[in-house]
């Protein structure tokens, strides 16, 4: 079994003991150690490792900067940020930096082997894998649910979408995907369709306002995501994913960003017409 050369990159030795056990008897080996970021750049210079797991925190600077460094030196290098903060902000400028992916401490042992099993053989993370894990379980959902919900069948389809941007053309309910791993789930359909699902979801007898139609199409996406997130939590081990409240586009000719992030396309055709939702997540979760 070929191993892998892993440069650990953190000030405190109970966090590099700690990761040295986990990675111990796997594909994977320490080379070296380095407590702070002038020792890493230089360390990473020498010995060229697979990868690196890098602190944000470091007594003469932070991760971020020090990950610059190591790509300047190596702009292949696949580094994993693992701090005790990972919020969005910190996401987007790791991101800008190059930095391959971002895990929060205290680092769950088969989170970290499975990530530096991603980069180590397919990079920032492959989207056959991802849409095996993540998307498939959302696409499953969204049939049971239209069913569940309405009494609709659908013939489904899943594609990547490598679009700048998304189209959005009717309604678009947006719920962002927080824990691990982190995106957004969209659910969208055109004018006509949302009228027809809303009113089959009350039933004929009921007349429904715009806003309660709107109303309707929000606790339906709300609904869907989350039993999505659910199957997501129970079947894949150490992920917490969770969701936030939804946010609703309702317009036409809405354009809105999918740069930088491994995103798919779930559409499922009816006879009320196509539901589309789009599944996407940072690269490098």
């Amino acid at each position: 079994m070929r191993k892998y050369s892993v440069l650990v990159v953190d000030d405190s030795k109970v966090i590099r003991f700690m990761i040295a056990g986990i990675l111990a008897g796997t594909e994977f080996e320490i080379c070296d150690s380095a407590e702070n970021s002038a020792e890493a750049v230089e360390k990473y210079k020498l010995l060229q490792p697979d990868l690196v797991t890098m602190d944000m925190n470091l007594p003469d600077g932070n991760g971020i900067e020090c990950s610059r460094q190591i790509l300047a030196i190596n702009p292949k290098a696949k580094i994993v940020m693992i701090s005790a903060m990972k919020d969005a902000s910190l996401i987007t400028q790791g991101q800008e930096a190059g930095i391959s992916s971002f895990l929060q401490k205290p680092v769950k042992a088969q989170v970290l082997i499975e990530t530096l099993q991603l980069l180590a053989k397919n990079g920032k993370g492959t989207p056959e894998r991802v849409k095996n894990a993540y998307v498939k379980p959302f696409m499953k959902v969204l049939k049971k649910n239209l069913f569940t919900l309405a009494g609709i069948n659908s013939k489904m389809s899943l594609e990547v979408n490598k679009a700048e941007f998304l189209e959005i053309d009717g309604i678009a309910v947006v719920i962002g995907l927080t824990g691990s791993p982190v995106g957004r789930a969209i659910l969208k359909m055109d004018k006509e369709t949302m009228q027809k699902f809303s009113q089959k979801i009350v039933g004929d007898q009921i007349e429904l306002s715009e806003d309660e139609i709107i109303d309707n199409i929000e606790e339906a996406a709300n609904i869907i995501v989350g039993r999505g997130v659910s199957v997501i939590n129970d079947s894949v081990k150490d992920k917490e994913m969770r969701i936030t409240p939804p946010g609703t586009i309702y317009g036409s000719n809405i354009r809105m960003d999918n740069s930088n992030v491994l995103s798919f396309n779930i559409t499922a055709m009816t006879d009320l017409g196509e539901f589309k939702m789009n599944v996407g997540f940072a690269e490098g979760e």
